[in-house]
């Protein structure tokens, strides 16, 4: 299983599994829209980290460290989710950079727990 990251509004219908990684919801886009096979809404960073990191590109390495501790602690959600994938898995996001969006982080920590 390949896992790959694409920005919802840029979604093609690319082939594979596509999973919203968003908190919140897109605006825009209707869930109809959307086609998702799965939101995982769980996975992304807290409200709170969220807020704090602002897509300020000066608090990347800070908000990386974090969000990989709620990853960690959400170890078992994050195999569970990565159970349900029976093709490529296509994490779709908001942000509007790729560079320095969480779905960069989650699409690392999803394919190192995938190769253990």
């Amino acid at each position: 299983m390949d896992i790959t990251l694409q920005r919802i509004y840029a979604n093609s219908g690319q082939e594979g599994f596509p999973v919203l990684v968003d908190r919140l919801w897109p605006r825009g886009i209707s869930k109809t829209d959307a086609n998702l096979d799965a939101w995982w809404k769980d996975l992304a960073p807290s409200s709170e980290l969220r807020q704090w990191f602002g897509h300020d590109p000066e608090k990347w390495r800070e908000f990386r460290k974090l969000y990989l501790k709620e990853l960690s602690e959400h170890e078992n959600l994050a195999k569970d989710c990565l159970s349900e994938v029976s093709d490529d898995l296509v994490l779709l996001y908001v942000a509007k950079g790729e560079k320095h969006t969480h779905a960069k982080v989650l699409c690392e920590y999803l394919q190192k727990l995938r190769d253990d």
